[in-house]
Order: structure tokens, then sequence, then C-alpha cells
């Protein structure tokens, strides 16, 4: 079917678009890959790249073809897992007692090699034509509409964002999560509607769905699909969802030139300068309409729609530089993207530094996937200055090991950002706040103590956090935050061995990197760090654990920490030829004085041929 200039409509699994320059051709989706048999119906005598909407397998069950023709293949970053590396998703998808209702499954039977991802937000070219790539989650969380001048009009293929006049392919494709929330299940329906209005932005002249015929006037198919999906969402809500809010208005004001993001997951908040540049404090899951069931990349995905409103609303040029006040995946997962689109420098207190520029080194939960390059190490306990401000950077430990607080002054406020320490929804007479701590983040007894006694010291007027409403800060405030903080500790002294103390955390030892790749024959050097839980000097034993056939050397090491003291050693394991297999195991042995504590510490390692693992690059980079 000829749609346009150049322009071809193959009908497969799903439309497969052919674009022609010349004798060569460049396609949206490939289907079953059946296209390649008709390229004489079109003039066509090479195809050079395919540009994929997303992960389905209607979209890719035949990209083995293109492979094998030499085809370069462009996916979206955040489904690439899933089209070149959906054997270890198969693998590793939970089954059993299983509530993640997303169409994950519907990805291909064997992964194939793709060529790299597409540059979002951006304009590249892909053969002969320049493409710019828009993110439009909601048939998918990872899907992409790609848009194109072709023949003096503006084309959007929008894979299955919308179906025809005003539908959508697949309403169960746009469930998410499982139930449970207000929004839980309706994810994708409110993603949709906003993809929709993002879309319309770009003024397209036609958008040319996955499935259904041509769209010929978007803004009226639209409307028309907008209205039903919006009578969706308030059918299963107490109070109607104002979607269009989120994108005209996102920011809050806390005070003048101190915004906060009201559509993101975790908050951010974007301090402004008289510049024309803002500093944002964290940047995770921007225009969230609810995160998506699983932990898989796929299911994870940051985007930069409040940069519009910035610009529009506040008179902002450019973010110059982000701040994490801890490395969680829902306060950085946006921190990369913001570089590549926008150019914003990151900025890392010392403690978080090496947390971002190398998660998989680390023993943590909510690492993100990637590493994220600090351009400015901040020291902790010195200020900062940006623009006309004069930033504090404090060591923040309580609700993570590797946080920080920043202080300063906006608009004559004194203002402290504390991450997620602790809620702020406290008031006089009734439940005390909650002290946030979790032991996998590294909390140790007498963090919150401490980090009550930072906030005596501060004495800020107004506080903000992850999760919570900024709050005024009182002396009543701060005085809570102590005795709750002393609290916690002596609860935690009262419960734990008077004769053995591990701290909060309850283990004596810790290797890293906690996950590697090494080559079969090949040497990997781990670092064991262990505690002695006496209060005097004592010979600590540590014996390394391999697989059988694997070495250690040396075998085993004593060392004899202070009392209540750390000591690192050095141990080098080697994998002998022939070996392969994910996540192998090794751990340490552990022996204090005469107290055996057993293996009290794990790592994993990847061993591989070369090819891409859990040691090495998760992720490629994007576009051309």
């Amino acid at each position: 079917m000829l749609i346009g200039t150049d322009v071809f409509r193959f009908q497969d699994t799903c439309h497969v678009y052919v674009l022609r320059r010349g004798r060569e051709a460049v396609l949206i989706d490939f289907g079953s890959g059946e296209v390649l048999d008709h390229l004489d119906d079109y003039g066509v005598d090479r195809v050079t790249d395919v540009l994929i909407t997303h992960h389905h397998r209607d979209q890719v069950q035949g990209l083995a073809r293109a492979v094998s023709a030499g085809i370069r293949i462009w996916v979206p970053p955040v489904e690439r897992d899933l089209i070149e590396n959906v054997d270890e998703h198969w693998r590793t998808r939970p089954l059993d007692n299983d509530y993640d209702v997303r169409q994950d499954r519907y990805s291909l039977l064997e992964q194939v090699p793709v060529t790299g991802s597409v540059a979002e937000y951006r304009t590249r070219a892909y053969g002969p034509f320049e493409v710019f790539t828009l993110p439009t989650p909601g048939h998918t969380v990872g899907s992409v509409s790609y848009l194109m001048e072709i023949g003096g009009k503006r084309l959007a293929f929008v894979g299955d964002l919308i179906h025809g006049e005003g539908r959508v392919w697949s309403l169960a494709a746009t469930q998410w999560a499982y139930t449970g929330g207000e929004s839980a299940g309706m994810e994708g329906v409110a993603a949709t509607a906003l993809s929709c209005r993002q879309l319309l932005d770009h003024a397209p002249a036609m958008l040319l769905p996955s499935h259904g015929e041509p769209v010929t006037d978007p803004r009226a198919a639209v409307a028309r699909l907008r209205s039903r999906l919006q009578e969706l969402l308030d059918s299963r809500r107490r109070r109607p969802w104002d979607l269009d809010a989120m994108l005209d208005d996102p920011w809050e004001q806390v005070t003048p030139h101190l915004l906060r993001n009201r559509t993101s997951n975790a908050l951010t908040y974007a301090l402004l300068s008289d510049h024309g540049t803002a500093l944002l404090l964290d940047f995770g899951y921007d225009l969230t309409t609810g995160l998506a069931g699983g932990h898989d990349r796929s299911s994870r995905r940051p985007l930069l729609a409040c940069l519009e409103s910035l610009r529009r609303v506040h008179g902002i040029d450019r973010v110059e530089v982000a701040l994490p006040t801890h490395y969680h995946d829902d306060h950085v997962a946006g921190f990369n993207l913001l570089r590549e689109v926008e150019g914003t420098a990151v900025w890392s207190p010392s403690n978080v530094t090496p947390v971002l520029q190398d998660p998989k080194r680390w023993d943590l939960p909510c690492l993100w996937f990637d590493p994220i390059a600090v351009d400015r190490d901040l020291p902790l306990g010195a200020p900062v200055t940006w623009r006309e401000y004069e930033i504090g950077v404090h060591e923040l430990p309580g609700h993570t090991l590797y946080a920080a607080a920043y202080s300063f002054e906006a608009d004559g406020h004194r203002v402290v950002a504390t991450g997620d320490q602790q809620t702020t929804e406290w008031r006089t007479g009734e439940q005390p706040e909650v002290l946030n701590y979790q032991y996998r983040n590294r909390f140790r007894i007498d963090d919150f103590r401490r980090s009550a006694e930072l906030y005596r010291a501060l004495n800020p007027e107004l506080m903000i956090s992850g999760h919570w409403p900024p709050r005024k800060v009182t002396q009543d405030y701060l005085d809570m935050l102590l005795e709750e903080g002393e609290r916690v500790a002596r609860l935690h002294r009262e419960l734990l061995p008077t004769e053995i103390d591990f701290d909060a955390e309850g283990f004596g030892a810790r290797i890293t990197p906690y996950r590697s790749a090494v080559e079969p024959g090949r040497t990997l050097v781990l670092e064991v760090c262990v505690r002695n839980p006496f209060p005097t000097v004592r010979t600590a034993r540590v014996r390394m654990v391999v697989p059988r056939g694997w070495a250690a050397q040396p075998a085993e090491q004593d060392v004899k920490p202070q009392g209540g003291g750390e000591a690192t050693l050095v141990f080098e394991v080697t994998v002998p030829p022939g070996e392969s297999g994910a996540r192998r195991r090794v751990a340490v042995d552990l022996t204090v004085g005469r107290v055996r504590f057993g293996q009290q510490a794990e790592a994993l390692v990847t061993v591989t041929s070369g090819r891409r693992s859990e040691g090495g690059d998760a992720q490629g980079g994007p576009g051309v």
C-alpha cells in the first residue's frame, strides 16, 4: 500500500513501513520479515536499517532474518534487553506466585543481536533518513514513536500507541501492575493519554500505526481516544485524574526560586538561578503514572517531560547541574538521559559517587542498571557554589550509608534536602514519624541520632524530602527527631547481643565487587572486608570458598582488626578453562578468635566468553 511519497505499508503480523530513498530502504518494525521477499515490489535493492517501536513479538518475531541479511537493528533503549538479552529474561522471570501482569512475555522466543538503541528526544540519521525519536509509553513501558519529514509532510510512526481513528490495539497491554493503589492497573492507560498529547505537540500531519488504518486527522483521533481513556480512568478512581495538568503545570512553588515536581517518583526539586538556569535535586522517574510490575529494565523508564514546563513557564534555558541525595534508582534513573539530551553535569557527594559510577561492585538494593559518570565529586562537610547559591554538602547516614543532605538558602529561607531519611508528615500529638531505615542499605545503630544532631546544627526553616510534602521545621520537630533517633539506637542495643557486635546489619564480612564477569582460564581479584565484633583485638581467619575446580590464592589469610574495627584483604580467584555459567557463587568463611561465624559473605561471578553479561556493559550507546 502506498502511503505517500516513497512510503509504503507492507501487511504482515504488524504493519511494516518501507521508507525508500533511491534503491535503498529503512523499515519501521519488521514483523515476520516477509517484507524482505517483496523488496522488488517497492523498487528496493537493499534495506539498511530497521527501527523498532516496541518489543512485542508481532513487531519483531522475524528479526533473525534481518541479522542474517546484515541489516542494522535499532531498538528502544528501555526494551533492548527484551530483544538482545531475552534468553536471560525468560530464564529469570518469576512464574510462581506471579503478580506481574505486564505483557513482557509477549517477547522474542530467542534473542537476536542489535546494532544499538535509538536516541530518545533527539534527531539522528538512520540510513538516509533524519529521525526524531519520541518516548511514547502506553502500549508498553518502553514504546517509542518516530517522526520524520517525508514528501513535505511530518509523519509519525506510532507503533501501537493508537489504532485507527481513536482506538487502541490492546487495553490488556496497558495494564502494567496488579491492582492495589488508585492508579494500579491503569498506568498504561494514563501514559497513553499523556503520550498522545505530547505527540500532538510535534504537529504530525499523519499517524501511521502498527495496526489499523492511517490517521489523517491526528487531533480529532487523539481527542476521541483521550476522551474515552479519561472516562475509563475515572471509572476506577475516587477523584478525576487531571492528566493535562501533569504536562502543563508539573512544578509547584515551594519558594519563588525553589520548585517541586509533583509528577515525579521520587520527588525532584529545581533550584532556579536568575541566570536562567536550574539545578535539580534528584531526578528519577518523571511524569510517572505508576511504576510497572517487575524489577527488570523494561519496567523502569526515565523521561524528560517536566523540562518543557521549566522553559515555558519558568524561563529556564538549561538544566546545568543534577545532585543526588542518594544512589537509589528512583532518585537517579534520569541522570544519564539528562546528560545525553541536556548536557547536564552530575555533581555527587563523595560517599555516593562510587556507587553511581560502578553499581555492580556493590551489594545494595535499588541500584540503577547503568553506571552514572560523575563530573564533580563533592567533599562531605564542605560547601559548593553553584551560580548565586552556596550549598552545604553533609553526610546523612540512616536511610542508606551512601546519602547526603544539602543545605542552602532560597528566597531568604534556610532549606535542607534530606532525601528519604524520614517521612515529613509528623504533627504534634500524632504518631511519630517513621525513621526510614532498611538494613541492607547499610544502616548503623546511631545513624538517626547523628542526622538529628546535624539538623539541629543546620537549624533549617524548611525541610524537603524524596516522597513527602515540604514542611516547616520547628524546634519541637527537631527535638522529636533526636528523641526518635536515640530511641531506635537504644532499642537496637537492648535487642542485639552484647557479646557480639556486628552493628545493625548483622554481618561480619563483605566481598567487593559483588558482581563480576571473567573469562575461563582468567583470574579475578576480590577484596574482602571483615569486621571484628569483639571489643578487643582478635585474630580474624578468612578462608575463600570457591566452586569445585576453581583456585583461590591465598586460600586463607589472617588479620588482626582492632576491637570493633575492620580490615581488608585481597584474594585472587582463578577460573579453570572450560568453565561457564551465570552467577556462580564464591564466599568467605570467617572465624574471629575462637568463634567461627561461617560463610559470612558471598559474591556472584559470571563466567563468560566475552559476550555481554552482568559484569559488563548492560546497555549500549544510543542512536547512530
